[in-house]
């Protein structure tokens, strides 16, 4: 990644490509603010902490705030994201601030698990990121797109046409990318699942990834930061020194165990008890290809009704708290983070993933066939397809009582 200007006063227009997402984004904008990620202030774990508080029941409120003070993705789901991408990109515009959001509407989504749903079809698919292209505008986000339909794909999900799905995927990264403020990053699964990280760049290849500002990993799992970049390495390795970012939301315990819970029979990834707040949101990672910590779950909602927790996305107070207690030693407070003040970034190895013609795409659907498709899709490996889901869609369910 080459060095990026950092002078106070550059204007937010301008940082190109990974500037959001590397020391530039703390610049001092022109009025003297600092710059960082956008934190909602009305999320259902803000309003909670509001409530408790106002109850006395301020150790608790102080505990959801540990969430609620965070930046953290918004998610789209809506059958029109426009009005909401931009009402918050503006907002975070007027703070000198960068939203992070998450596309996550891809057709047959989560392989019809706990967040299935998604457009009705391919041509609804594309004027859905057309909309929400339309609504980001010049402004600068933060976009993973579309959590575990790679993988799922990789794995084989039902019968599902590979290809299709990876056009469509490699067209909202065109989509995406042609608007100058948008650092996108395909999602790539997360290290407990697909092992094959080479299939697994073939295919992210084919969806794109080239095109993009690289991969998310760990989308709403739990894996170690250390587990997810020893991965990511490898997966960025088999792509030539493409970039990555990392969900910690609530991987600050590791994963939990590997298997079923024999009284509830829920997945071991579904709200399982004894996990924790991890690093909060930090472009300061110290790794070369990672540009980011970032919180893309929203913790403290649920993956989905298992373990007792209310359907996939609803905010769920007693597991924040329990997520936020379990980092109470270790987790730094939000000036540490979400609002670091401007400093020099030493320039790093690699450079940044940049925009090839020549990147492998995958085969165009009959529907709308793809400027940029080149090659069909990878041969799918063995690996089975069991649901990672991120369920993390948007919410806008009050706080619970």
């Amino acid at each position: 990644m080459s060095r990026l200007n950092n002078r106070a006063g550059v204007a937010l227009g301008v940082l190109p490509l990974l500037g959001l997402l590397t020391a530039a984004c703390w610049a001092a904008a022109p009025e003297g603010k600092p710059t960082g990620f956008w934190i909602d202030p009305d999320t259902p774990g803000a309003r909670k902490a509001r409530v408790l508080a106002e109850r006395g029941r301020e150790p608790e409120a102080t505990l959801l705030r540990r969430i609620a003070d965070q930046p953290v993705a918004v998610w789209l789901t809506e059958e029109n994201p426009a009005p909401r991408v931009a009402r918050i990109a503006g907002q975070a515009a007027a703070d000198s601030r960068v939203p992070i959001f998450v596309a996550y509407n891809i057709p047959q989504r989560d392989c019809g698990h706990y967040s299935a749903g998604g457009a009705g079809s391919d041509r609804a698919y594309r004027d859905w990121v057309a909309r929400l292209a339309k609504g980001l505008g010049n402004r600068k986000a933060v976009i993973v797109l579309e959590p575990d339909a790679v993988p799922h794909t990789v794995a084989g999900c039902r019968d599902r046409a590979r290809n299709d799905r990876l056009a469509l995927l490699n067209e909202a990264v065109r989509t995406l990318k042609a608007r100058p403020g948008a650092s996108v990053y395909v999602d790539a699964g997360n290290a407990s699942w697909i092992k094959d990280t080479d299939a697994l760049a073939r295919y992210l290849t084919a969806a794109g990834v080239k095109r993009a500002d690289g991969f998310a990993l760990n989308v709403a799992n739990f894996q170690t930061t250390a587990a997810s970049e020893e991965y990511g390495d490898k997966v960025s390795k088999a792509l030539g020194g493409v970039h990555y970012v990392i969900d910690t939301s609530r991987n600050g315990n590791g994963p939990p165990p590997d298997n079923q819970t024999p009284a509830t029979g829920a997945e071991a990834w579904c709200n399982p008890p004894d996990r924790a707040l991890g690093v909060p949101p930090t472009t300061r990672t110290g790794h070369p290809l990672v540009d980011a910590y970032l919180w893309i779950k929203r913790p403290g909602e649920s993956d989905g009704t298992c373990r007792g927790g209310p359907p996939a996305g609803q905010w769920w107070t007693d597991y924040a708290l329990k997520l936020a207690s379990a980092a109470r030693e270790n987790l730094p407070g939000r000036e540490e983070t979400a609002a670091e003040p401007a400093q020099e970034e030493t320039a790093t190895p690699g450079t940044t993933a940049s925009p090839s013609p020549a990147a492998a795409a995958p085969s165009p659907s009959g529907e709308s066939p793809s400027p940029a498709a080149t090659s069909p899709s990878p041969t799918p490996t063995g690996s089975p397809v069991t649901s990672h889901a991120p369920t993390s869609p948007a919410t806008e369910s009050p706080a619970s009582p």
